[in-house]
């Protein structure tokens, strides 16, 4: 009898040594990928870098790697990633986060204007990590980030909700095309959470019109919409941008996929005009549908397959199954791809 006392006291205790060792529900990344982007991209401050543009960090950057850090469930990183945007980027007046540091200048904000995707992802991933970890802190944090984005970036336009890119700079006061709007900028998947948490703004009435002008501007009718819009009157490129469909637009597949937004015919129509050949994306002028620049990396090839793979069950190639940093945008794109996939299609992998 005290031996098998002693037998079902060592399993309870492996039970709970095994409990406490496995990733929560949250884990959609797994540790090892994690510590290869962060050994590439996070320094010992929990500055995100850009390596393909002079070494710089922006708003985007750190809701990104916050977002990254909570898939891992790595809870320092994730301190660690928030301690270097709160100090660092959040030093507006408005509590949103500045969009632009430099490491070779003093001060380091050479752009103190925000970008409100970087302030989105920056909340939701707070609001996020806030609900599972239950931090208080965090939660409380990401609130007054969601109503000081819905303040100063969410405007009313004739009857329909816009997203704002920027504070300064976009509305029909600061342009003459105005307001100009960026698609790539609404992440979906955040606005259900934003809606729980503040009411002050109709969030899933700025998601619906973010499919609206998605569809409006070609993107569910035959052509691609361009990476800059103006919703002056009809969609159309805006002035003093490029007319094209570029490294912005490409991840808007993937954002449409893990909010669950998986019309078939936009999908389909995305995949087929972004990857022309089949395979790799492409940067397009939307004036005249020409490829300017094919993308080969498997952070951006990744989202026509994961596409494939949600619409057709297809399997992901084995080329973009393993994760190896590159550059910190496609390894990004790569890392939330295949989270999603994880968690949502393991069949594609």
């Amino acid at each position: 009898m005290r031996q098998i006392c002693i037998l079902l006291a060592l399993f309870v205790s492996l039970g709970s040594e095994i409990a406490m060792a496995q990733p929560n529900d949250t884990t959609r990344i797994t540790q090892a990928d994690w510590a290869a982007y962060k050994a590439r991209f996070v320094d010992e401050a929990g500055r995100i870098i850009d390596d393909a543009n002079g070494n710089i960090s922006h708003s985007e950057g750190q809701g990104y790697g916050l977002l990254l850090a909570y898939l891992a469930n790595s809870k320092a990183d994730f301190d660690l990633i928030w301690s270097f945007t709160r100090t660092e980027f959040i030093i507006r007046d408005d509590g949103l986060a500045a969009w632009k540091w430099e490491p070779g200048t003093k001060p380091h904000i050479t752009d103190i204007n925000n970008a409100s995707d970087g302030d989105i992802l920056i909340a939701y991933a707070l609001a996020l990590a806030g609900s599972a970890w239950g931090r208080a802190d965090l939660t409380q944090n990401a609130e007054l980030m969601i109503q000081s984005i819905g303040k100063f970036n969410v405007i009313d336009n004739q009857g329909r909700l816009l997203l704002l890119p920027g504070s300064s700079g976009f509305s029909q006061t600061d342009r003459d095309d105005g307001p100009v709007i960026n698609l790539s900028y609404w992440v979906f998947e955040a606005f259900p959470h934003f809606a729980a948490i503040d009411k002050t703004v109709d969030w899933n009435k700025l998601s619906d019109a973010g499919i609206s002008l998605l569809d409006e501007s070609g993107g569910g009718a035959g052509t691609l919409p361009a990476d800059w819009l103006s919703a002056k009157t009809r969609l159309r490129p805006a002035k003093g941008f490029k007319a094209e469909f570029g490294y912005n637009g490409l991840r808007i597949p993937l954002y449409l996929m893990r909010a669950g937004l998986t019309d078939r015919k936009r999908l389909a129509q995305l995949r087929h005009l972004m990857a022309p050949d089949g395979t790799n994306l492409a940067v397009i002028d939307v004036s005249n549908g020409i490829v300017t620049e094919t993308l080969a990396d498997p952070g951006y090839i990744i989202i026509p397959a994961l596409i494939d793979c949600v619409l057709e069950r297809k399997k992901l190639p084995d080329s973009v199954k393993t994760f190896s940093p590159t550059l910190y945008y496609p390894s990004t794109l790569h890392l939330l791809s295949l989270s999603f996939a994880h968690s949502q299609h393991p069949e594609c992998l």
